[in-house]
């Protein structure tokens, strides 16, 4: 007890700071995103879809998630979520994945904190660094789009860097493994991890990861996708000028014009928000912020708009990286210079986040409706009347509430394919089993496409109950 109690005594200020700071981002995110949930703020993409193939796999059920027409394992190999099913055994709410998601995202700060106060020889420096990560703004808006198991990237990618950087090799070794269990394409980061390692520590333990990850990265496209979707890059359709080919031609044959798509739609001013809140200071020994260049040059170059945009999830991965990179670089300085750079730092970090971040009292703020609000009361009213079993076509905010049974579709699905099956380019077609669908669930007020679609199904169905705001049908 007395050993304990000497250990607390020797806890510093600035360690209590960074514990409380990560607390509050935890709790207000948790509640924000809960409240957004409640809401109904959600959608089958990007939520539903998780709830429905983890509550299957705590019901020890094959994940097939209806939503997307796809397994959960071949839409990504995210098996990091398999360590969330005890969790849906204990918990039964909804809003179980949001609060995970938070804590996760916010645990992230820890490893800068345990690298910077090291490396800077000051917990007040420290201090600031981990708060930087926490104000970055691609971390909190990753925080409020629906559920991404990219989330875990946060704190898996920070504690291998922090691994790396102290030679912490068996902390290194799980953190990189957890970090390949998030995704196929994870390589990205993980690779270019391991060649800094093989190049400034240790040759092997840099390969090895460097081979490991190249291997993972085959072995979920070419076996576990491939196996479960039938295609191994569903993605290829996000590689201008016709693929990976005629990327690199155009690189070489006409670099013009590829600084010109690289330089269009908003592309460079992404890479302005993802870079400000450094400082730059990166600059002055760049080596571990380097590591994050392929991931952002993958989303620069990509035709998916959501990728060069710092609202969504793509962007997550770079915010640890970048932050770790500027404490390397700082820390090449002088103790005074350390300080006048980290006042720097600093200040960039707390101007973009209230410039570009959905934190309290920043510019940005999220538009949600409470959940005591008029439609969403009258929206669970007429939950209560679907059985839990029935297999459903919902209007999509609504999946996301009722997700946890084994069969549900977003509507206008199957009735007409949208978003559905290995092809998310496959539309307009009437899926063969539209006519299982026991219930549908719809707004009073559809848009012209949506009433086309339900004009040529309606007469099959009876209404159940209806409100102001939502009607509830039933198959004769």
């Amino acid at each position: 007890m007395n050993r304990l109690s000497a250990r607390v005594r020797r806890i510093s200020s600035w360690t209590l700071v960074v514990g409380l700071a990560v607390t509050a981002y935890a709790i207000y995110f948790s509640y924000t995103t809960v409240q957004i949930h409640r809401g109904m703020g959600t959608s089958a993409y990007d939520f539903g879809l998780y709830d429905q193939g983890i509550w299957l796999l705590s019901r020890g059920k094959t994940p097939f998630v209806t939503l997307m027409g796809r397994n959960l394992f071949g839409d990504h190999t995210s098996f990091i979520l398999l360590l969330l099913v005890p969790l849906m055994w204990v918990f039964s709410s909804t809003s179980l994945l949001f609060v995970v998601q938070s804590v996760v995202i916010a645990s992230g700060a820890i490893p800068v904190y345990a690298f910077a106060r090291k490396h800077l020889e000051s917990d007040a420096l420290g201090c600031v660094f981990a708060c930087t990560y926490l104000l970055y703004p691609a971390v909190s808006w990753t925080n409020v789009e629906n559920f991404h198991p990219d989330s875990f990237l946060g704190l898996f990618v920070a504690a291998a860097l922090w691994a790396a950087l102290g030679r912490k090799w068996r902390w290194y070794v799980g953190a990189v493994l957890l970090a390949l269990l998030v995704k196929e394409d994870v390589v990205l980061v993980v690779a270019p991890i391991g060649v800094w390692v093989a190049l400034r520590r240790d040759v092997r333990i840099g390969v090895a990861t460097v081979i490991a990850s190249i291997g993972t990265a085959l072995l979920c496209f070419l076996v576990v996708i491939r196996g479960l979707t039938g295609t191994a890059f569903r993605n290829s359709w996000r590689i201008p000028f016709g693929g990976f080919g005629g990327l690199v031609k155009t690189a070489f044959t006409s670099p013009s014009a590829l600084l010109r798509y690289l330089a269009s739609n908003g592309r460079a001013t992404y890479l302005l928000q993802i870079l400000i809140p450094s400082a730059g200071m990166f600059v002055i020994a760049p080596s571990v912020a380097l590591v994050g260049f392929v991931v952002v040059f993958s989303n620069i170059v990509s035709t998916f708009y959501y990728q060069y945009q710092i609202h969504y999830h793509y962007s997550l991965v770079v915010a640890p990286i970048l932050v770790f990179g500027n404490v390397y670089a700082v820390g090449r300085l002088g103790k005074y210079a350390r300080r006048r750079a980290t006042l720097v730092v600093g200040v960039a970090s707390i101007v973009s986040a209230l410039v570009l971040a959905p934190l309290p009292f920043a510019r940005n703020q999220i538009q949600k409706f409470p959940p005591s609000s008029p439609a969403v009361t009258a929206a669970h009213e007429l939950f209560a009347q679907i059985p839990a079993d029935a297999v459903i076509s919902v209007f999509h905010p609504l999946s996301a509430q009722l997700a946890r049974r084994d069969r549900i579709y977003a509507f206008p699905n199957p009735f007409r394919r949208a978003l559905y099956g290995p092809d998310v380019f496959a539309a307009g077609d009437r899926l063969s089993f539209a006519d299982e669908i026991e219930y549908v669930m719809l707004p009073i007020a559809l848009s012209r496409e949506a009433e086309q679609v339900w004009r040529s199904e309606v007469h099959a169905y009876v209404v159940v109950a209806s409100n102001p705001w939502w009607i509830l049908y039933r198959h004769r």
